[in-house]
């Protein structure tokens, strides 16, 4: 048995004060004359005997009620564990600020009562003890020892956070502070919800000498509906034209939720409307059109209205678009006249021709398409500034030269990593096969005849089939020969065509696909915009090649927010890294100097807005050989369970029921305990 306060059993000092008044008893006797003194004799012996039984007992009472007394002040225990006892503690006291704990319950916010329960726990340990504040921030503040009324300010300034941890990412932060006291008694606290996504991990491990107090916090049982996604239909936008969008909503709850409004704004300008009723625990997709694009960036909103919990009712992204599509034609004799047709109809394309002897290099990554026009011979320069600039996401549309040495064009493909050529066919054949699923086919199609008509060929050049290549067929011959068929190449596509746009090769010029398979494959050569970003998951956004000056940097800003990012380059790849600056979702400027080059949206992830929790026997099981002590804070025993955690078993309520059992039986003594014996033999002695 231990004392937490050993200093106050001096007082049992204080049992000598019933000893001297039972040693000293100054009480006057009167004195009785008896005329018989043989029968005074008998009456001294029996009453001075029951008498002093009495005085013995009374005595013990007093005694003992002194040292229970003083036993309870001094707070005795039997501790449970090896760190109770030692001369210094440490507790690590995580508090869940997720957005979950702005749940409510009968003591207001989840996130008020942690506050408390925190303060309770801080205010079970001695002057002595050092306290670490953990939250989802994972600050470096949190990573240093805070004495009392530093915990208690620290308490005070935590907010809500949009950062989500699990519980193996809480617990080995709280063993790093652990660390650097190997003498110390060690207590971990968490205070949460203990929503389920806190166990995404498994497998955790924990010292068993450290005991695990799980405190959790119950909040009113809510219906919540969220926006999970959201994506547009087409890959690409284009000034003037409708576009579509697709917003992912999430049941939260078990039971139905009917109506929910739905609202779309891009730029802060409300551009369609709608509602949607989802079943209980499912999904349901919105589509959601708008017009009147123009130019530039938009920042859109999709939002929600779902009362009480609106932490997750707006959804934040982010598209550009593209005032213009450049196209680069590489010829290797005259500007092709049918290409010239079909992008100069339309002013959304910008073809650029230039001859295969006067390639500017250095701006082949302004164009979205480069097409190779029956060129004859390929330098090495030019080879690996082509797989240069497919690898970082442009798009090749390889039209060959039947006439022209097929060597030249097999170490092009050799390092595009696609079939190559093998010889030129002549002779009447027609296309016999299409590939209606693939994306350039997407919406071309109004509904598809039965016999469709397909190109002819006159002639055309035949291409090995290596098994190893990623060959996907859009147009096909027969005996499995390819008309037209895509590779892929790092981030770009590569359209390998068997036959040049001649009217001497194939009628394809002028037949009615011939239109469609062009724009869309210029369509795809623009790359899918990356919409969002999900905060504590990406630390790292793409965006477009971005060059900056000597002591010229990027700038996040939202309103009166600003960060500077990291600007690092990998390859032909450039990227942000915001790594724990962006804490809030809502789209943010990327700003060069004073000009905006893209807007970037940040989003929170998903986890908190499934309000499930985990039961107590997912929480033992989480932490396997853990000494885990789950407290339900509705019960009100955060304080004893603190004081049980840390000291073992108390025994000072005990020591204060004895107290009080010894004063009882004190006055019971000497209101009870009569001597009438000895009196009654004097009067029959008389």
């Amino acid at each position: 048995m231990r004392f937490l306060f050993p200093g106050f059993l001096f007082a049992l000092l204080a049992i000598a004060i019933p000893v001297i008044i039972h040693l000293f008893n100054f009480r006057k006797f009167r004195t009785v004359y008896f005329s018989n003194v043989r029968f005074l004799k008998s009456i001294d012996q029996q009453t001075a005997s029951r008498r002093n039984l009495k005085n013995l007992l009374v005595l013990a009472a007093r005694v003992l009620a002194i040292t229970f007394l003083v036993l309870a002040f001094a707070r005795p225990y039997i501790s449970n564990d090896k760190s109770a006892g030692t001369s210094r503690r440490v507790a690590s006291i995580y508090i869940d600020n997720s957005y979950s704990m702005e749940g409510v319950n009968r003591e207001g916010t989840l996130l008020d009562e942690a506050r408390r329960r925190a303060k309770e726990i801080a205010a079970e340990y001695s002057l002595n003890d050092k306290f670490q504040l953990l939250t989802n921030d994972f600050e470096g503040k949190h990573q240093r020892l805070l004495s009392y009324e530093d915990f208690l300010n620290a308490v005070e300034d935590i907010r809500i956070s949009s950062a989500t941890r699990d519980i193996s990412q809480v617990i080995a932060r709280q063993n790093d502070i652990f660390a650097s006291e190997p003498e110390a008694g060690k207590s971990i606290f968490l205070i949460s919800d203990f929503q389920q996504n806190l166990l995404q991990t498994k497998n955790i491990r924990v010292d068993s000498t450290v005991a695990v107090n799980l405190v959790r916090l119950k909040s009113n049982p809510l219906p919540n509906v969220s926006v999970d996604s959201v994506w547009l239909i087409s890959a690409i936008q284009k000034p003037g034209e409708a576009g579509r969008v697709v917003a992912r909503l999430r049941n939260n709850s078990d039971r139905e939720a009917q109506n929910i409004p739905l609202r779309l704004s891009l730029n802060g300008q409300q551009k369609a409307i709608g509602n949607v009723s989802i079943a209980p625990r499912a999904t349901q997709n919105d589509t959601l059109s708008f017009s009147g694009l123009n130019a530039g960036w938009k920042a859109g909103e999709i939002s929600i209205q779902d009362y009480p919990v609106v932490f997750d009712d707006r959804f934040y992204f982010s598209f550009n678009v593209l005032p213009h599509l450049r196209i680069l034609a590489i010829n290797g004799a005259a500007a092709n006249p049918y290409l010239q047709a079909v992008y100069r109809s339309d002013n959304y394309f910008i073809l650029e021709n230039s001859s295969a002897g006067n390639i500017n290099y250095s701006g082949l990554g302004d164009h979205s398409l480069v097409i190779l026009n029956e060129i004859p011979e390929f330098s090495s320069g030019l080879i690996q500034q082509l797989k240069s600039f497919t690898e970082r996401g442009g798009n090749l549309l390889i039209l060959p030269a039947l006439e022209a040495d097929p060597s030249a064009l097999t170490a092009l493909l050799r390092a595009l990593d696609t079939d190559t050529p093998r010889e030129v066919i002549t002779g009447e054949i027609r296309v016999s096969a299409i590939n209606l699923q693939h994306p350039v086919f997407k919406d071309v199609f109004e509904t598809v005849p039965q016999r469709i008509d397909l190109p002819a060929v006159k002639s055309y050049l035949r291409y090995t089939s290596q098994n190893q290549t990623n060959r996907q067929s859009l147009l096909s011959l027969p005996g499995r020969q390819e008309f037209l068929s895509e590779y892929r190449l790092g981030k770009g596509r590569i359209f390998l065509s068997a036959v040049p746009l001649t009217e001497e090769a194939s009628n394809f010029v002028r037949h009615s696909l011939f239109v469609p398979v062009m724009y869309q494959i210029a369509l795809l050569s623009s790359q899918p915009q990356r919409l969002y970003s999900v905060l504590g998951r990406d630390q790292a956004v793409e965006i477009q090649s971005t060059s900056l000056k000597a002591n010229q940097t990027l700038t996040l800003r939202k309103d009166k927010f600003e960060a500077i990012p990291d600007l690092r380059r990998s390859g032909n790849i450039t990227q942000l890294y915001v790594a724990d600056q962006i804490k809030d979702s809502g789209t943010y400027e990327l700003l060069k100097g004073d000009s905006l080059l893209s807007y970037v949206a940040f989003n929170q992830s998903g986890n908190e807005s499934d309000l499930s929790y985990a039961s107590d026997q997912e929480l033992n099981s989480a932490l396997p050989g853990a000494n885990i002590r789950i407290i339900n804070s509705a019960d009100g025993a955060v304080k004893s369970a603190v004081e049980s955690a840390n000291l073992g078993l108390q025994l000072w309520k005990l020591c204060i029921i004895l107290a009080l059992f010894c004063l009882a039986a004190e006055i019971l003594l000497l209101r009870f305990y009569k001597v009438q014996t000895a009196r009654a033999e004097v009067y029959e002695a008389l």
